[in-house]
């Protein structure tokens, strides 16, 4: 079978849009499943219904990368979209044409220094994981090209400048809180370093954007069963190298100006792309109500007999108690609109029913003692001081956590806690070292003692939550209703 290109798709038959010619106005550093299936997604999309008429660009980030396979499919790839969109099963294709060629800086730095020059260019896109947006001092300007990130950009835009190009505008994906912020800061450190000077370092802060966004979308990534890979390039009628998968739902907030909502062309679009004044009362909803939602319920749902994210959504009193924690407790306490709120709480219901993805409750698991105090435990005490009461599924869903590290504990191994739940096997629980350790020194104690100290161990939670009015009490009945009629009935019982 042949290799996708141009001449390959049109001989196939594809129907589908394609653009092949357009100018550079987007340069993106990485070149992975997420951007491609997120970022580029969307400008290939405005290509489509805005006329928006532009190319990306990519910078394979570090040493080693896809830039061979990407350029010997002409940047072109084929993406499925697929979830659930209002209990409807959906599975859309589309070939991403948008993609214009792949650089690898490491043997054509002058060549990524061109497009940095160019009068097209009008964005910088990157997704370099959390480690990328990072001060390094051995990074200079004298490097080809420079190790980190940031200094590289920082050589790029200081070459945009001397040609006596405008500005751009940063949008930085990277999975870390202010994270447009965190690299102007860092570039404007490499700045000092160097010895650039204020003229470019005002024409860095003055004429160009550092977004942070917001970046919402599920990406699994290249399919990893070979035999629907067979079948999917059979069906197509070429092979893919390239085949990326993501979930329905996507949605990006970029922090700046309201006249970038008229430069991009996501609005035009008519995308689930918003430019906003500050991106973090969006993570904050993004945390309690898409992430919050995972850690309360999951661990109980384990325990009552699920092992799935979307086999609890048809399951009543899960599901139930979900909606009853963030429609009641969670969505109340958030600093946005509560149809705003509302809106994306049942975009998560569809998200977590998503018939091709089978999200185990066990891999969720992971580290849930940090995830609850980050995740829960701020609206847990925004509710109490709100309201001048407990939250009663929140609540629920700290006795949850009790029991699901505290089940029949079996013993300490290397990786986890080994535990036995009530359907009869084992599992294991896998979180800091000291956690673990805490729940199997307390393997022995009684509930209301196991209760105590547990809320007491302030390394867990930064305070002594047994400090809080009623808590000790309410979650020791709350366990003991666990114990005694199982994790359905307790769910059932805020409800």
């Amino acid at each position: 079978m042949e290799k996708l290109n141009y001449e390959v798709l049109e001989k196939s038959g594809y129907t589908g849009y394609i653009k092949k010619e357009a100018p550079v106005k987007v340069l993106q550093f990485g070149e992975g499943n997420f951007l491609r299936a997120f970022v580029d997604y969307f400008f290939d999309d405005s290509n489509e219904t805005a006329d928006w008429n532009g190319k990306v660009a990519l910078v394979q980030p570090i040493g080693s990368g896809l830039t061979d396979i990407i350029n010997s499919q002409e940047g072109l790839y084929t993406l499925y979209l697929r979830g659930s969109d209002k209990g409807e099963r959906v599975n859309l294709k589309r070939v991403i044409s948008v993609v214009d060629k792949c650089y690898n800086p490491y043997v054509e730095w002058d060549k990524v220094i061109e497009i940095a020059k160019s009068d097209d260019l009008e964005f910088v896109t990157s997704n370099t994981t959390e480690a990328g947006i990072v001060y390094d001092p051995d990074s200079k300007p004298d490097q080809i090209p420079p190790v980190s990130f940031p200094a590289k950009l920082a050589v790029l835009l200081n070459e945009r400048f001397k040609a006596g190009k405008k500005g751009v505008a940063v949008l930085s994906c990277e999975l870390i809180d202010n994270n447009g912020k965190e690299l102007q800061k860092i570039i404007n450190m490499h700045i000092d370093d160097w010895g650039w000077g204020d003229d470019f370092k005002t024409w860095i802060n003055e004429e160009n954007l550092f977004c942070s966004t917001l970046v919402d979308r599920i990406v699994p990534g290249r399919i990893r069963d070979p035999e629907e890979l067979s079948r999917l390039n059979e069906e197509n009628g070429y092979e893919d190298a390239l085949l990326d998968v993501g979930e329905i739902f996507g949605v990006w907030y970029i922090e700046g100006p309201k006249e970038l909502e008229d430069q991009l062309p996501f609005k035009k679009a008519g995308l689930n792309v918003h430019v906003v004044p500050d991106v973090v009362p969006y993570k904050k909803r993004k945390v309690r109500i898409l992430n919050g939602a995972h850690t309360g319920f999951v661990l109980g749902a384990y325990l009552a007999g699920q092992d799935i994210v979307r086999d609890c959504m048809k399951n009543e009193a899960i599901h139930g108690f979900m909606n009853k924690m963030l429609y009641d407790e969670v969505i109340p306490v958030l600093p946005l609109p509560k149809d705003e709120c509302d809106a994306f709480a049942e975009a998560v219901t569809d998200r977590f029913n998503n018939p091709f993805v089978d999200h185990q409750l066990l891999s969720i698991s992971l580290n849930s003692t940090s995830k609850w105090k980050a995740r829960n435990m701020p609206s847990f005490l925004d509710y109490i001081d709100k309201f001048g009461k407990l939250p009663e599924a929140l609540t629920m869903s700290l006795a949850a956590y009790i029991a699901f590290y505290s089940s029949d504990i079996k013993r300490l191994e290397d990786d986890g806690l080994v535990l036995k739940r009530p359907a009869g096997n084992e599992y294991k629980a896998q979180d800091d070292r000291y956690v673990l350790e805490f729940f199997y020194d307390h393997k022995d104690r009684d509930d209301e003692t196991l209760v105590k100290d547990v809320l007491s161990y302030t390394k867990m939670w930064d305070m002594d939550m047994t400090t809080i009015d009623g808590l000790t009490e309410k979650v020791t009945a709350d366990l003991k209703l666990i114990r005694e009629e199982g994790v359905e009935a307790a769910y059932r019982s805020v409800l």
